[in-house]
């Protein structure tokens, strides 16, 4: 790559995880417009995640989001709906730069979204032109699919008990960045709906982050935004990774903290 291209198409977030530093991560499912980015630029965020697969949010309006945040260096990445090209190639050509996939439950699987997310020879996805990953400069086509190839992200969840179960093949995968843990789904795959005490969900952690270490690659912490003393035990067990909380349950919470406060003042 040179050095322009260096300057043009940077990825954040991997940056932060390759240097062992923590990644705080804002979840979008409320919002429609983009100044969600500019916000989670000012809050502090390193990351945003578009969430498609909660959410009636359009692939355009997720993706518009996704170009604002990349021009102030947040990185965006968008959660699919479906692990599925009609997904997968169009949020990346829209201005994501990295996926999080839903339900993964096998090394194969994984396998089958490296081909989607990855140009080749590392994958099978379609080149569509240019992108506003580099701001829509023209570069010679092989540094294009190298430097795309090493900033884009595919992050696995970790959310069912076969994934558990095949973590260790999953996370060795080339091509795959993270493994995101989803505490709420696997707990309830694990017969504890809700019990993120339980020590079952501790061990799955455990697992996740010794396998990611084995070979340099990391885990995320998702589902926890209620318990922060989960989230610091996570990440002090060795997760990089913190998906924090959504744009809509931080606005329930400011406008409940501020109705309180003016509920409780004292009227003299």
């Amino acid at each position: 790559m040179s050095e322009t291209l260096d300057a043009a198409l940077r990825n954040h977030m991997k940056e932060k995880l390759a240097a062992g530093s923590v990644v705080a991560s804002m979840t979008v499912r409320l919002a429609r417009s983009i100044e969600i980015a500019g916000i989670a630029k000012a809050a502090g965020f390193d990351t945003l995640y578009v969430d498609l697969e909660h959410n009636t949010l359009s692939i355009d309006t997720a993706c518009q989001i996704c170009i604002a945040a990349q021009q102030i260096g947040v990185t965006p990445l968008v959660r699919v709906p479906a692990n599925t090209p009609e997904y997968i190639g169009r949020v990346l050509d829209g201005g994501a730069m990295g996926v999080i996939t839903p339900h993964v439950r096998s090394a194969a699987e994984a396998c089958a979204l490296v081909e989607l997310v990855k140009f080749p020879p590392s994958g099978q996805r379609s080149a569509g032109g240019a992108l506003s990953h580099y701001g829509y400069r023209p570069f010679p086509a092989d540094q294009l699919a190298r430097a795309m190839n090493a900033t884009s992200m595919l992050v696995v969840m970790l959310e069912t008990a076969a994934a558990l179960d095949a973590v260790e093949e999953i996370i060795a995968v080339d091509g795959v960045d993270m493994l995101l843990v989803g505490s709420n789904d696997l707990c309830a795959e694990l017969g504890i709906p809700g019990q993120f005490d339980d020590p079952r969900l501790e061990a799955a952690f455990t697992r996740a982050i010794a396998a990611a270490r084995r070979v340099g690659k990391h885990v995320g912490v998702g589902g926890l935004a209620a318990r922060e003393d989960l989230m610091a035990k996570f990440v002090r067990m060795g997760a990089r990774y913190v998906s924090t909380g959504t744009d809509l349950a931080f606005l329930q919470s400011a406008c409940a903290a501020k109705a309180r406060f003016v509920r409780e003042l004292p009227t003299g």
